[in-house]
């Protein structure tokens, strides 16, 4: 038999760090700030229908689309944007963002192809390119004087060449909790129309954004509605980030692309849970207004205890995540200091730069997840002043 049996192009990615984190914190009983997900549950009504289903006698098979009512739920809740979907061609249920990017980029790009990816990036993102065939390309974002990351523009500019297939871009951006501006997203828009760009978008955290900030679809903006493979999901707009339902809205043609490989994936996924998210995009709205409020005041109690713990912690405008900078606490790699941090105080965080092609540029900076309940944060935060 060949040794290794796993294909070079997948072997960078036969852990990820968050499985790595969440066992260091199981192990020393570490408050796990590391991986992106809530200790609380989702809106009520949103468990009740999906209890409803599960006794109802939807366990079986739901339609290769997607349910008709998430579909058709799908398609009204994106007319908040202004943009309207056919729900019976143009919106597409998936198993989760992954599942819709990684299908996105197997469908649309292949050997020979490139694909741009903004760092630091979604570890998923690598490997789907990879799966795919293509080969990524990798522009950085770049700090503002105060603090904040965005796109460099000239960079995207210089990063197409004529085997450029597709951007590949998340606003609200996980692990930086940047939002992209209007301008810098008409940018991108006008360099995607002029190349003939395909453009997959990944805004799973699309209503978890803070301050003066808000969430602009690049597909509402001109010339984009034809180029652009819109992705969401109710993970993180409900709390159910275990539900892995997700969504691809496109035009015909894109998201019939997307299907074509979708559905030897998983086929279908969620059956029973899928008439929940229907009923929780049509009604549970309010409930996550409530949500992004209350995670503006975790932002804010999590980046003041890690100020007080002695981080420099850079500005959030939306997600799960602030990132700090660990050099005033006297440690020149976060990588380094992120593996002992739940021995030695009792916290698991993950480190920027597993995030980058380039992680000597992004090696100062640490990950952490505010979605917690606010006693949780304050015991992480407590344990954290012991660094001092």
């Amino acid at each position: 038999m060949r040794e290794p049996a796993l294909v070079p192009r997948l072997r960078p990615f036969t852990a990820t760090i968050f499985a790595e984190m969440t066992a260091l914190a199981v192990k020393h009983g570490a408050v796990n700030l590391g991986q992106g997900f809530p200790d609380t549950d989702g809106p009520a009504g949103m468990l009740e229908a999906a209890k409803n289903s599960l006794f109802g006698g939807d366990n079986q098979y739901p339609p290769g689309p997607g349910r008709p009512e998430l579909r058709a739920a799908i398609a009204r809740h994106r007319l908040r944007y202004g943009t309207e979907y056919d729900p019976d061609t143009e919106v597409l249920v998936t198993a989760g963002a992954t599942e819709a990017i990684t299908a996105a980029l197997i469908a649309l790009t292949e050997a020979g192809d490139e694909v741009i990816v903004v760092e630091p990036y979604y570890d998923s993102y690598a490997a789907a390119v990879a799966m795919a065939g293509a080969q990524r390309r990798v522009i950085g974002l770049v700090e503002t004087a105060d603090g904040r990351l965005e796109l460099d523009l000239d960079a995207l500019r210089d990063a197409i060449t004529p085997r450029t297939r597709a951007v590949l871009l998340n606003s609200p951006h996980n692990p930086t909790g940047t939002v992209f501006s209007r301008a810098q997203l008409e940018a991108v828009a006008a360099l995607c129309v002029e190349h003939d760009l395909i453009a997959v978008t990944d805004e799973v955290y699309e209503h978890l954004v803070f301050d003066d900030a808000s969430h602009i679809p690049l597909a509402t903006l001109p010339g984009m509605r034809e180029r652009t493979v819109s992705i969401s999901s109710a993970g993180k707009t409900f709390n159910c980030t275990g539900w892995k339902i997700g969504w691809v809205c496109s035009t015909p043609e894109l998201v019939a692309a997307v299907k074509a490989a979708k559905q030897f994936i998983t086929f279908v996924s969620g059956g029973p849970l899928q008439p929940a998210v229907a009923y929780a995009l049509d009604h549970e709205l309010p409930w996550v207004e409530e949500l992004r409020t209350s995670l503006q005041d975790k932002r804010d109690r999590l980046s003041a205890g890690l100020a007080d713990a002695g981080f420099a912690v850079r500005p959030s405008s939306g997600t799960y995540f602030v990132t700090a900078d660990v050099r005033p606490l006297g440690f020149t790699d976060a990588a380094e200091l992120a593996w002992k941090l739940p021995e030695r105080v009792g916290v698991a965080a993950v480190p920027v730069k597993v995030f980058t092609d380039h992680p000597d540029e992004w090696k100062h900076l640490l990950r952490f997840a505010f979605c917690k309940r606010n006693e949780v944060i304050d015991e992480a935060v407590g344990r954290l002043r012991k660094l001092v």
